[in-house]
């Protein structure tokens, strides 16, 4: 097959859960497919790690975007503009214009059997046309807004997150309807999908894990400690750390005065970097490789309240042997049984009690990381998971070749079409993009 692979917002360094995905899945179909990526690159990004990264893909474009943020300027303007028109802001500020431009040149080669949207962020660049269309969608984006706006106590904030998540739900809707196939990351976000985007076609594919770089390190773990990872310029991420410090922590250091927290992740706002200044908190920043942090961990935890998808940062977690705690909105989507893989608890004293239990009880840790290293090690690889999504792209390419023929299934296109690899190269003119993960916070 010939793959058009269009994602917003940058590939490398693999410093979120989206993009670790997006990576392994683009380098595992690239070993036999030919592969165009067409994403974007910011500040923070290193776009020179293309070679190396994604050195098996036919060609890679990235084009240099500064995503406006919260508080600037830009952002106000998006906000703005984004009112007269359907876009809700989280997409309207990443419609670019050269990515488009970019697309539409690939599209129009004829060259290209499919497209992959990677994101809803991406299909706002993606023209309709005559390829047929792959949605990838890692979260339930409406969902996300939809549970800040129902966590958030200020009036007139609460009402923007209203209007943003229902404008979300529309576009979201439309994209799915629009694309030949939705892939969803879990059976929960499926069904969600489905339900608000009747006739479009949606499947669901798990999540993945490196278990080979993911591994138990028992001889670095600290008595009492605590962690978290994940991007903390992802507001999901900031209200868990937020409540954590503020709900949970002092519950669990009042049984182990010496217990510690560490949150690991790139790019904290003021209100994280804040919490260092509170005892035994401490905030890593960007990393170059989050496992030694998370080997640190007696307890892993997740108190997530928001959010949508699935969270990569747990499989990780039990892939290094770490027992783990996590709210149920944490745990959407995996394949885990709380009391075997990780403990569930939603309420702060529930959570804290969950914790505090697992401090005392070091053959009880040991015994739900050894669960859920076992469990990642049989289902989760990436290889497995990527030649699901590979069947699935196959399908639609031979649904759409065959119109009327949607019972077809297996059939080898990995050739069907396609001139023999060239290998990667960076387009003239271009600022070379990004590759293939090794790590991410």
């Amino acid at each position: 097959m010939r793959i058009l692979w269009v994602k917003m917002g940058g590939l490398w360094p693999a410093t979120t859960g989206g993009r670790v995905r997006s990576l392994n899945t683009i380098s595992e179909l690239a070993r036999g497919h030919q592969v165009t990526v067409i994403t974007t690159h910011g500040q923070g990004d290193d776009p020179d790690g293309l070679q190396q990264q994604l050195a098996h893909c036919e060609r890679v474009v990235s084009v240099p975007y500064a995503v406006p943020k919260r508080g600037s300027a830009s952002f106000g303007a998006a906000v703005a503009r984004s009112w007269f028109s359907h876009y809700p802001v989280d997409l309207w500020k990443w419609r670019v214009r050269a990515v488009r431009r970019e697309v539409e040149q690939a599209l129009a080669s004829g060259d290209v059997d499919l497209c992959v949207a990677d994101f809803l962020f991406a299909a706002a660049n993606v023209p309709r046309g005559d390829v047929p269309v792959l949605l990838f969608e890692h979260n339930v984006e409406y969902l996300i807004w939809q549970r800040l706006a129902n966590l958030e106590t200020t009036s007139w904030k609460r009402a923007l997150f209203e209007m943003e998540w229902r404008k979300v739900r529309a576009c979201e809707a439309e994209a799915c309807r629009n694309a030949s196939l939705t892939i969803a990351v879990s059976d929960d976000d499926r069904d969600r999908l489905a339900e608000m985007s009747a006739g479009s076609r949606v499947v669901s594919i798990p999540t993945g894990v490196n278990t080979q770089y993911f591994t138990p390190r028992p001889d670095a773990e600290v008595p009492a400690h605590l962690v978290f990872s994940g991007s903390m310029d992802w507001h999901p991420n900031e209200d868990a750390v937020c409540y954590f410090v503020d709900t949970i922590l002092p519950r669990v250091r009042a049984e182990f005065p010496s217990a510690s927290f560490t949150i690991i992740g790139r790019n904290p706002g003021a209100r994280v970097r804040e919490l260092a200044t509170q005892p035994g908190v401490h905030v890593t920043g960007t990393v170059d490789d989050v496992r030694p942090s998370i080997a640190q961990g007696s307890v892993y935890v997740v108190p997530l309240r928001a959010g949508s998808g699935t969270r990569i940062k747990i499989f990780e977690a039990l892939a290094m042997g770490k027992a783990v705690v996590s709210t149920t909105v944490g745990a959407e989507g995996l394949a885990l049984e709380s009391g075997r893989h990780f403990l569930a608890a939603d309420t702060p004293h529930d959570f804290a009690h969950a914790v505090i239990r697992l401090l005392r009880d070091p053959v009880r840790r040991q015994a739900l990381g050894d669960a859920g290293r076992a469990l990642v090690e049989a289902n989760y690889s990436w290889t497995t998971v990527a030649r699901q999504f590979e069947a699935r792209c196959e399908e639609v390419v031979a649904e759409h070749a065959y119109p009327g023929r949607e019972a077809i299934r297996g059939l080898d296109l990995s050739r069907a079409g396609s001139p023999r690899h060239r290998g990667a190269r960076v387009v003239a003119g271009e600022q070379p993009a990004v590759g293939w993960s090794h790590h991410h916070s």
